[in-house]
């Protein structure tokens, strides 16, 4: 089987953004892409049906921390790794815990070894090193695994980011060694990605960004950001950080965000996402639409039975009104949750097709200035 490939299609021509096709065992990706998060090997609400014929997902994560927790390891193993545990046959992507360890920041130490912490189920204490995060993403059996990093709050005293940011390198040094001397664990390929790491400070960015393409790894990712800082500087470090990664393989910008980050960064020539936002979002009645954010919650849509968003290829979004939506939400009806997770997901995977059709066109600046305004919009 062979490892990740990245073919670039189109960039360009007045700004960063790309268009590409990513190839794994378990199929294709185009780029951009946005990937549903699947926490606990389930994207919360949704089924695998509705993931792949209403919103269209190529990809979707896991998650190391959850997974290694409950259902465990052994129960991951005896069903074949994640894939046939949960019933998916695309890619899979798992995040190495690290932000997990970063969020139990009253529960967890920090040493060279790695991070010592408690479950959030039952309080009992493991250990998370390089090697361990490894041999946990070998058996969970993702396309695309992350090396385990240590992510800083903001704001970051510019020592703590220096020291962090060296860390994660020694760190990145015991993954690659460990992925190197194991081998892919259900016939397919697994892909290891550096994660760059430095705050919002420039010089650090520049050389974590030296540092992790020196691994000459398949792909790579930017950390530590949509931690709490400015949008504007969410945007220079993204900006400044594709500038230095390697332009023949994809990059990955983590955790981010609203619909209107997500064309700032392809516009700054990010390849791939992830946010919990549009079903966290979803389920407190917050919609993204074409035509900007509703609060569903509120008592305007009442009589509103126009399809929630009729535009956008999805079946629940055109035949749902608001009116109906608002209904479920007000009665706490299961089924809003499912309706608007389907849908926010579904516009997500929708914008970045269209982001994709317009850099295939050469027109991604223009028409990226035209809809930011319009998806910031409150209705």
């Amino acid at each position: 089987m062979a490892a990740l490939r990245f073919e670039l299609q189109a960039s360009g021509p007045h700004s960063a953004a790309r268009a590409g096709r990513m190839i794994t065992d378990h199929g294709e990706i185009l780029t951009p892409v946005f990937m549903p998060v699947g926490t606990v090997g389930s994207v919360k609400a949704v089924t695998g049906q509705q993931l792949k014929e209403d919103i269209g997902a190529s990809i979707i994560l896991g998650n190391t921390y959850h997974l290694y927790l409950r259902p465990g390891l052994e129960v991951l193993e005896q069903a074949g790794g994640l894939h046939r545990f949960c019933g998916w046959d695309r890619p899979i992507l798992t995040d190495s815990g690290g932000y997990q360890v970063f969020s139990l920041s009253g529960t967890r130490k920090i040493t060279e070894e790695g991070v010592l912490f408690q479950s959030h189920i039952d309080g009992s204490r493991h250990l998370f090193s390089p090697e361990k995060v490894m041999d946990i993403q070998r058996i969970i059996g993702a396309d695309i695994i992350m090396a385990f990093d240590e992510c800083t709050p903001y704001p970051c005293e510019y020592g703590y980011a220096q020291r962090s940011m060296e860390l994660t390198h020694r760190w990145l040094d015991r993954c690659f060694d460990r992925f190197g001397a194991t081998r892919d664990k259900y016939g397919y390929t697994q892909n290891l990605f550096p994660i760059v790491q430095g705050s919002t400070f420039p010089d650090l960015r520049k050389q974590s960004c030296e540092y992790v393409s020196s691994k000459g790894a398949a792909g790579h990712a930017i950390g530590g950001l949509s931690v709490g800082e400015p949008e504007q500087e969410l945007y220079d470090v993204c900006e400044s950080c594709c500038s230095m990664l390697p332009a023949d393989r994809p990059r990955y910008l983590m955790g981010v965000g609203t619909p209107w980050n997500i064309l700032e960064c392809i516009g700054r020539g990010v390849d791939m996402f992830d946010c919990v936002m549009p079903t966290r979002n979803g389920r407190n009645a917050m919609l993204f639409t074409s035509r900007g954010v509703i609060n569903i919650d509120n008592k305007k849509w009442a009589n509103d039975f126009s399809p929630i968003d009729e535009g956008i290829g999805c079946a629940l979004s055109r035949n749902y009104s608001k009116a109906y939506l608002r209904h479920l939400v007000k009665s706490k009806e299961i089924l809003a949750l499912t309706i608007a997770s389907v849908h926010n997901l579904a516009f997500y995977l929708y914008l970045v097709g269209e982001a994709r059709k317009h850099i295939m066109a050469g027109d991604f600046e223009g028409w990226k200035r035209e809809q930011v305004p319009l998806l910031q919009t409150r209705l």
